[in-house]
């Protein structure tokens, strides 16, 4: 990220791109590590060196499934504790069955999902040992 030199800028400088212009600038800004627009034209304008980024897609998709993933287990965490808190304050054996039931279901479905999150960790440690 540059450095700011100056914080109290005050001329402005207006510029026009066509949509294909504009369309490449901000490809390349979004390839690089610049925070705001205007710092990667004025990197670019006064011969700043411009720190780009390196993106694999393949690893992109498996970090989004990961984040997924992850959203899911914690909703199956958050619904255990709510039964186990339930199944607490239970004072007779019929409620107790009903909600031991529900709790065997939410149990299926977190080891399910932990499965899940394994497979998708494997696959990620081979895609890593790949680059």
């Amino acid at each position: 990220m540059m450095k700011r030199e100056n914080s109290n800028r005050t001329r402005i400088v207006g510029l026009r791109f066509t949509p294909l212009e504009f369309a490449e600038l901000e490809k390349r800004f979004r390839a690089s590590t610049c925070r705001k627009l205007s710092d990667h034209i004025r990197s670019h304008l006064f011969n700043k060196p411009i720190v780009a980024t390196y993106r694999n897609q393949s690893l992109d998709d498996l970090m989004e499934e990961t984040a997924v993933l992850t959203s899911e287990l914690r909703a199956i965490g958050n619904n255990i504790n709510q039964i186990a808190r339930k199944i607490n304050t239970l004072k007779t054996v019929p409620e107790f069955k009903g909600h031991l039931y529900l709790f065997e279901i939410q149990r299926k479905r977190l080891f399910d999902k932990m499965e899940e999150v394994s497979d998708h960790t494997q696959k990620i440690a081979e895609k890593w040992l790949q680059s």
